[in-house]
């Protein structure tokens, strides 16, 4: 006979003792003493459930020893269910844990190809785009990539760099109408400007707003330039204008001096000690025609 039929045939008895007028106390001791004697595990508490029914003859017993006896067979077996219950949480927790790494490795997996997408812009036309022209697609991919160097962060809650991109090349190919030599070196000046490290001013300012695709498609190469550059044009020009001024006011008119620029013969010259006395003078020279001006020694 099995450890589970001959747990059912001392859980019949014991049924008939519960709840008695008390006799059969030493019968019922000895059943129980014959269940601390069997094999019983989890699987046979569960189906027979002869922890209910040795509780219950607890409660009716007025036997000290069969009350002590039924405390220790309940108390054992208790020690299954806990066992029981911590295997099923380190099943559970082991579960979980599996399954929140599998999710971080999705999500860093995930943040990867957006970071790939972000800085390797598609070759394929944006939806919306309005165009299947290769060289302008090609135009697009390149000022994605120049409006792409910042951090995306500091410029939450703007335009994104492929909307940017694609209404600025769509305002430079407006203005020729073709994807022509002029449009190609239209497209590569705001390439060159707006990925130059020393010219933050501008790629910030149009990311921002503060500069339209319609102005910056047209702006000049003195316009976009950066602080620096700028500084250098302002200190030429005004040395230009003070040679100009110079020549002009003091200087001799001549024949015989041809300008490289339109190449004709109607010029002022002034020469001017601009080294040591030993050196020879330098020779500043004003086309009168064309307002070419240049230096000779």
């Amino acid at each position: 006979m099995s450890a589970e039929e001959e747990v059912m045939r001392i859980q019949k008895k014991l049924n008939k003792m519960t709840g008695s007028d008390g006799s059969g106390q030493e019968q019922a001791l000895d059943l129980l003493k014959e269940l601390q004697t069997l094999d019983i595990n989890l699987d046979v508490l569960t189906k027979t459930r002869i922890g209910m029914t040795v509780n219950a003859l607890r409660k009716s017993s007025t036997d000290d020893e069969v009350i002590s006896l039924a405390k220790t067979l309940i108390k054992n077996w208790k020690k299954f269910l806990s066992g029981s219950n911590n295997s099923n949480n380190s099943k559970e927790t082991s579960t979980s844990s599996k399954s929140l790494k599998r999710d971080k490795e999705e999500k860093s997996r995930d943040d990867k190809e957006r970071e790939k997408d972000r800085k390797l812009p598609s070759q394929f036309p944006p939806p919306n785009s309005g165009t299947t022209d290769a060289i302008r697609l090609k135009c697009r991919e390149m000022l994605v990539a120049a409006l792409s160097m910042d951090a995306p962060e500091e410029f939450e809650g703007c335009a994104s760099p492929e909307d940017l991109a694609e209404e600025l090349e769509e305002a430079i190919f407006q203005e020729f109408k073709n994807t022509d030599m002029r449009y190609k070196n239209r497209v590569r000046s705001r390439i060159a400007n707006l990925k130059d490290a020393k010219n933050p001013t501008l790629r910030t300012n149009f990311r921002i707003g503060a500069i339209t695709a319609s102005r910056l498609a047209v702006m000049t190469a003195e316009e976009m330039a950066n602080d620096e550059v700028k500084q250098l044009r302002e200190k030429f020009a005004k040395e230009a204008i003070n040679d100009a001024q110079l020549a002009t006011v003091q200087g001799t008119k001549t024949d015989l001096l041809k300008c490289g620029k339109c190449k004709k013969r109607n010029c002022t010259y002034n020469q001017i000690q601009t080294r040591s006395a030993d050196e020879p003078m330098t020779t500043f020279v004003l086309c009168n025609e064309c307002g070419n001006r240049w230096k000779f020694c």
